[in-house]
């Protein structure tokens, strides 16, 4: 096989894998009604005047499958903390108990279990697009390329059925995630 024809293979795949992890990425946030530490993962705290993780000025931890505890390393972020997850605009109501914040999560109602699974849909689709475009600018790069006309058929099915293998694990992704999400 020609070596611009495999360079461009790899970055394909690369290309393609980067849209599944960011999916999976995306998941984790979408909460699928038990307690995780990661539904706090995009909560940023004013930590001295720049915006910081959570994790990085806390202990995040699950007590159990319906509360979430916030440990501050410092006293005196217990404020800044709350305010955090309030502005983060997660749906939760963060109790500031002196030492620690205390997030009770809610159990799902339907239509939110509904809601939460149209949102995964949605960023699975992102994904899909993500594997459509990296194949996209194959088929380009393997056009332009100056390999063989028949490096360059192969070149391009070889590439399709990576797009289809990227795109059936995705959506094995999104029924996992649903079937979690639809659980009560």
């Amino acid at each position: 096989m020609n070596e611009d024809i495999k360079f461009i293979i790899d970055a394909t795949q690369e290309a393609m894998d980067a849209a599944v992890k960011h999916l999976e990425k995306q998941l984790v946030n979408i909460r699928a009604g038990k307690a995780s530490p990661a539904m706090l993962g995009s909560v940023m705290v004013d930590y001295y005047g720049s915006q910081t993780p959570l994790s990085q000025v806390a202990n995040v931890n699950t007590p159990d499958g319906r509360t979430i505890s916030v440990q501050p390393w410092e006293k005196s972020m217990l404020q800044e903390i709350e305010r955090g997850i309030m502005f983060a605009n997660l749906g939760f109501n963060p109790m500031n108990n002196g030492d620690l914040i205390i997030i009770n999560v809610p159990p799902l109602t339907e239509e939110r279990r509904k809601d939460l699974a149209k949102q995964a849909k949605s960023e699975t689709e992102h994904a899909k697009v993500g594997i459509r475009n990296a194949r996209k600018e194959a088929n380009n790069d393997i056009k332009k390329s100056d390999a063989s006309e028949d490096l360059q058929k192969n070149a391009e099915i070889d590439v399709q059925s990576l797009t289809d293998v990227y795109v059936k694990r995705v959506d094995e992704i999104l029924d996992i995630k649903e079937k979690e999400i639809m659980t009560v």
